[in-house]
């Protein structure tokens, strides 16, 4: 069963490997300290020093192994481990007193949060009773409030500072997903944008082709040289957008708007500012271009449509309408949910309505930095 510590008990990538229990199990040797006095004559009755002995040593083992395993399990181990320990210590006092420290080393492994300084100054004031009343002096009962709290404390603090590390290449790992993510949502917008607008003219196109064909078949060339044309530039575009390219800037796409608007039969009239925004802004206007006169195109069933842009104190404004009938609601497509989330990560807005005498109106707002030597 995966564990709330599985994180840094597993190796890490780059080989490396966090505190475990079989780190920790070194500090079993302490109960050494009891043995030698038991060994010596120095604990009394042995019948109850002995078991005393053993029982701290096994729950300490125990206790360690469900701190890197199962904490829930430790915390009643740990309980039973203090017990035995301070009583203990209490009872045969002498070098059982040396048990509080792997006690506190204990406590460390498995106590968490704001809690931990609160144990650990208990089992010092547990400490500091003991050695008062062995009679260690000042400086052995300093030794053990001193000893007691390291021992306690330092253990925690490597395994926490492990535990944030991990968590940091955790969050790494999860910020680059999102970011793959998120370039695979910009890629697929991209060719949704740049395909969706060539297709549209191309079947515009073809549709002149048709009715051509049989009445003037050099108008109908002249369209299918069209489509040839366009077909290479949308290879080529398709080829600029697996290389990152996001757009080919406000003007290009006028151009291109103005050459689609007219294939359609839709008389285009366009009213632009003279500010030149920066690359970014450039970008994002072209692509709110391509859009809007791809909606224009695909449903408005428009004879009129026209393109504005405007510098509005700061902001430079795009507007596109079109006189389609009123009743075609043609503003929720892909393309523009996929504008919008573009134009909002620029701080800009999108705005679709229907006027009140009627067709479809696009406008985009953006901040804009003027390109220099303006």
């Amino acid at each position: 069963m995966t564990t709330e510590r599985d994180t840094w008990l597993d190796p890490l990538r780059e080989g490396e490997r966090g505190p475990d229990a079989k780190g920790m199990y070194m500090w079993v040797a302490v109960t050494a300290a009891p043995v030698w006095d038991i060994a010596h004559g120095r604990s009394h009755p042995l019948w109850l020093a002995w078991p005393a002995a053993l029982a701290a040593a096994g729950l300490y083992v125990a206790t360690t192994h469900f701190a890197f395993a199962d904490r829930r399990r430790a915390l009643p181990a740990l309980g039973l481990l203090a017990v035995v320990v301070l009583a203990s210590a209490a009872g045969f006092e002498g070098n059982w007193l040396y048990l509080i420290m792997m006690l506190a080393v204990a406590t460390g492994i498995t106590v968490r949060g704001k809690i931990l300084p609160v144990v650990l100054l208990a089992e010092c004031a547990a400490a500091l009773a003991v050695a008062v009343r062995a009679d260690t002096g000042l400086t052995g009962v300093l030794s053990m409030i001193w000893g007691t709290f390291t021992a306690g404390l330092i253990p925690a603090i490597i395994i926490r500072l492990w535990e944030a590390i991990n968590e940091l290449k955790a969050t790494r790992e999860e910020l680059a997903r999102a970011a793959v993510t998120e370039e695979r949502l910009r890629f697929s917008r991209d060719l949704h944008d740049l395909l969706g607008h060539t297709l549209s003219i191309m079947v515009v196109k073809a549709e002149a082709v048709r009715r051509l064909a049989r009445v003037d078949a050099d108008a109908a060339a002249d369209q299918a040289t069209d489509i040839e044309q366009i077909g290479r530039q949308a290879l080529t575009e398709v080829r600029a957008a697996v290389t990152g390219y996001r757009g080919r800037g406000l003007t290009a796409e006028l151009d291109s708007a103005r050459a689609a608007l007219a294939d359609a039969g839709v008389e285009v009239t366009v009213r632009a500012s003279s500010v030149r925004p920066g690359p970014e802004a450039d970008a994002l206007l072209g692509w709110a271009v391509r859009e809007g006169v791809t909606n224009v195109v695909r449903h408005s069933r428009a004879s009129a449509c026209e393109i504005g842009l405007r510098d509005d104190g700061g902001l430079l404004v795009l507007e596109i309408r079109d006189d389609g009938p009123p009743q075609e609601a043609h503003g929720h497509g892909n393309g523009l949910i996929g504008l919008r989330e573009r134009v909002k990560a620029a701080d800009g807005t999108v705005e679709t309505t229907v006027p009140p005498d009627g067709g479809f109106l696009l406008r985009v707002a953006v901040p804009y930095a003027k390109e220099d030597g303006q």
